[in-house]
């Protein structure tokens, strides 16, 4: 019988057991935190923060995956593998919530390891403070501040963008405009609240009718858009579909009799932002010109 040699270290003064490599963490301890300190502090990228946490986190246990779930949203370490036990860590800074720190393990954590992970969070505490900080800026500055959605200084940077990356590796998208019927009389009749109330759930139905591929934008007011990677007009139709079938059964748009209007257009190797909107906006106007609650394609 061929011998077998395990990996793994017993302490002796818990009985636990870390993995063999984390032999050398433990005795190199306050080097590696301020190696990780170091790394920590060149990026306010938190998917790159968790991205160089996990290389020393791997020191410690070996990881299958990583998330960090905010009130931002759910950052992941590239490549995660979600199909293993997840174990939560809560982070908190001075009475401060931060988060939950999610890892994907194929084996149980030992009392020992969890331990030695909540030393090292110490150290994680702070870059991901100021990266959260960092984050609800750019959000404030790219986001709309009622729906959350992206808005038109995010949207015309992304449309040159697109424009930009079809040029060059032959990518084709459209470009879909939106906007809601009869919406002035909300206002005017049951007012600005109530107006409000429909916007969001416009976008909620914007944001649920679409894949991971595209993005959403408020230009203000009842007017949106939609960026959609489609190299033919397949996809803008079971979009535009999926959003008025939505509006239809929506219970909140029929009782204040709001329906939406769609325009869309693919866009052209030769085109400008200029040029690529304009014809949305027509095939917008053709859709309010047909009776409204449709959608047209130029």
């Amino acid at each position: 019988m061929e011998n077998v040699h395990i990996l793994t270290q017993r302490l002796t003064t818990r009985g636990d057991y870390l993995p063999f490599n984390a032999e050398q963490y433990i005795n190199h301890e306050p080097q590696f935190a301020h190696r990780l300190v170091e790394k920590l502090q060149t990026t306010l990228d938190i998917e790159e923060l968790l991205n160089i946490y996990s290389e020393h986190a791997e020191r410690i246990t070996k990881l299958s995956g990583l998330q960090f779930h905010t009130a931002l949203g759910a950052f992941e370490l590239q490549g995660s593998d979600k199909q293993y036990t997840p174990f939560s860590f809560e982070l908190d800074l001075n009475g401060e919530y931060l988060g939950k720190l999610v890892y994907f393990c194929q084996y149980q954590l030992s009392a020992a390891i969890k331990q030695k992970l909540q030393s090292i969070h110490q150290v994680l505490i702070y870059p991901l403070r100021n990266a959260l900080m960092y984050q609800r800026v750019l959000q404030l500055a790219t986001k709309d501040s009622l729906t959350g959605l992206y808005n038109r200084s995010q949207f015309n940077d992304s449309l040159a963008q697109r424009i930009e990356n079809g040029r060059r590796h032959q990518r084709k998208f459209s470009l879909m405009l939106l906007d809601l019927d009869n919406f002035k009389q909300v206002n005017d009749n049951f007012g600005h609240k109530a107006g409000d109330e429909v916007l969001i759930e416009f976008s909620n139905i914007l944001k649920a009718s679409i894949r991971t591929t595209e993005s959403v934008y408020r230009f203000g007011g009842d007017e949106f858009a939609i960026l959609i990677d489609d190299p033919e007009f397949v996809t803008n139709k079971l979009i535009a579909e999926r959003i008025m079938h939505s509006v239809g059964h929506c219970k909140l748009m029929s009782k204040y009799g709001v329906t939406t209007s769609i325009g869309f257009t693919l866009a052209e190797g030769a085109d400008c932002e200029e040029n690529i909107f304009a014809r949305a906006d027509k095939g917008l106007y053709k859709a309010k010109a047909a009776g409204r609650n449709c959608a047209r394609a130029i």
